[in-house]
């Protein structure tokens, strides 16, 4: 053990183990740690394994780790499970009311009667999570009172009691029975950081843009989202409203956008299937809209509360035709507070549709961050007309242009006379099939791409690492953590690595890709996608192929160990 451990909890579905695992996460950052932490479940409602990891670090932590050090077991299924993970030296602390005595080598055995406690406590059987943290409080060295900081902060006052009467239970337990772990997490000075999700990251990046209406049909691993900006809507000043389809959604939020406000849908892959047509009149009209988009492993339903990059290509060429699109796909959970804000300028500067590639292992874990500047964003509206058209001449929604992006008026602008047209139009909206006018109008879109490109020219990528390594690491989105962690650990063995994550996949940054890339013999992708999605994109776009491809594709995140193994095999 040492400043950097990894805890996992685990029981059945319905017994709180997200929660437990979200009250270590508060805890661990009370006492001045980082954390990270990954919560695992099968699409049920009740019944089947779920476990919490929490990773807690003196330093700041992105990715999940596969060995643990401490392993806190409510039935029998998680020691089966999960025992092997455990590191020599680890520890196992286990409800001895529901689990028989393990037998696993090298490992310290701490039994608790966690439903007796939670009996006594007089709540229900979920209260014995909190008389496990007492207990795993107690073997850490850890302050009883932070943890009962957290209750008071998360609980109503009811609650709280049945849950500090468990804890201190735990605690008192434990410290009469064993002796405390011999290198703990000794509480440090408590830190200001928050705790949260990338969905609340990406939910409060949209709320500090000025979004205004939010509409989602619920579809894992985007559900979070619009659970919580339905529960802050009044305090916000948002709508946040359910539909009855992804189709529905996201005419609602076109139509809101040409309303003239800011307007979010979310989804995963499967329902981004069934709003491509919709996502093409988005871009026909050039009406500026924002979707997040977090990726699950397909086809179909494939594993629908899992993680995946596999949409990449599918969102940068979906609905039929050609036309001008953004997508940007944050590397953390702080990260994606801030790209979210910015897409709503890039929407509407540009009068396009803007896509935010998220997936379940970005949404759904959690992770701590400074409290977010507010003063960083910057809201940028464009060609927007407030109050009245003064010229020159006639109103035209689709005037050429030649940036290609045309004044942009809402119905009621004194002066204007705003047509939306999603077939083929001309300047003033009106449909035609003039083929000079087509010819005109498509190249008009287009233009905007070369635009959106130099104005994101040195923000498209981020390079780490070694900048005169022969080796680079081409990679995006959530795997950001585990491949930035791999380098670190390449470096303190001597080997020079680079990184270069791509940060807006589309459009393409050719240029600056092609000088980070510049000197590089050995180029390996690492991606969570059987295909080399990133990979075939970097080819067809620039006609630099990589040498090696380091994929994951099994439904579970990116760690370092998966990207290091990976990496060995070819260097």
């Amino acid at each position: 053990m040492g400043p950097d451990l990894t805890l996992l909890i685990g029981g059945e579905a319905g017994d709180g183990i997200r929660q437990a695992g979200f009250l270590m996460d508060k805890m661990f950052v009370r006492g001045g740690y980082h954390v990270f932490s990954v919560f695992d479940y099968l699409s049920l409602i009740r019944g089947g394994h779920n476990f919490h990891m929490v990773r807690v670090s003196e330093k700041r932590v992105l990715a999940p780790r596969r060995d643990v050090n401490i392993l806190i077991a409510l039935n029998e299924d998680t020691v089966q499970k999960h025992a092997s993970k455990l590191s020599p030296g680890g520890a196992l602390l286990y409800d001895s009311n529901s689990v028989s005595e393990p037998s696993v080598e090298g490992v310290d055995l701490f039994p608790v009667p966690l439903r007796t406690m939670a009996k006594e406590a007089g709540g229900p059987l979920l209260v014995r999570n909190a008389a496990a943290l007492g207990a795993l409080a107690y073997l850490l060295g850890y302050d009883l009172e932070i943890l009962l900081g957290v209750f008071k902060d998360q609980f109503k006052p009811q609650v709280y009691e049945v849950n500090a009467k468990a804890a201190k239970a735990g605690y008192q337990y434990a410290s009469k029975r064993f002796d405390r772990l011999p290198r703990g997490l000794r509480p440090k000075s408590g830190s200001g950081r928050l705790v949260m999700t990338g969905s609340e990251a990406c939910a409060l990046g949209a709320i500090a843009a000025g979004m205004k209406f939010y509409a989602a049909y619920p579809m894992t691993p985007a559900s979070p989202i619009l659970h919580y900006l339905a529960r802050v809507q009044r305090e916000a000043g948002i709508m946040a409203i359910q539909p009855e389809s992804e189709i529905a959604a996201i005419n609602m939020v076109i139509g809101a956008a040409y309303a003239g406000v800011r307007a979010m849908t979310g989804t995963s892959g499967g329902g981004f299937s069934l709003m491509a047509e919709a996502f093409g009149q988005a871009g026909a009209t050039e009406t500026p809209i924002v979707i997040a988009l977090a990726q699950r492993p397909g086809p179909s339903t494939g594993l629908p509360t899992y993680t995946a990059q596999g949409d990449l290509l599918f969102v940068i060429h979906a609905s039929q035709g050609e036309f001008p699109r953004a997508v940007v796909a944050p590397g953390d959970i702080e990260e994606t507070f801030y790209l979210t804000a910015e897409a709503f300028n890039l929407a509407e500067k540009f009068q396009m549709p803007v896509v935010i590639m998220l997936d379940k292992h970005l949404t759904e874990s959690f992770m701590d961050v400074e409290p977010f500047d507010q003063s960083r964003v910057k809201i940028d509206r464009g060609e927007f007309i407030s109050g009245e058209w003064r010229g020159p001449g006639e109103y035209k929604r689709y005037l050429f242009t030649e940036s290609g992006v045309s004044p942009r008026a809402i119905p009621g602008t004194k002066g204007a006379i705003v047509k939306h047209n999603s077939s083929e139009h001309n300047e003033l909206g009106w449909a035609t099939a003039d083929p000079e006018n087509a010819r005109k109008m498509q190249e008009k879109r287009l233009r905007k791409l070369e635009l959106v490109r130099k104005a994101l020219r040195g923000a498209s990528i981020e390079v780490t690492g070694d900048p005169d390594a022969d080796v680079a690491l081409l990679y995006w989105g959530s795997t950001r953590g585990a491949v930035q962690e791999a380098i670190e650990e390449l470096r303190k063995e001597g080997k020079k690595v680079k990184g270069v994550r791509v940060i807006y996949l589309w459009p393409f940054p050719i240029e600056d890709v092609a000088e980070a890339l510049m000197g590089v013999k050995k180029l390996v992708s690492v991606e969570a996608n059987a295909t080399g999605q990133l990979a075939k994109l970097l080819r067809m776009e620039t006609g630099l192929a990589v040498d090696h491809l380091v994929l994951k594709y099994d439904g579970r995140p990116m760690t370092p160990e998966d990207v290091l193994e990976g990496l060995r095999e070819v260097m």
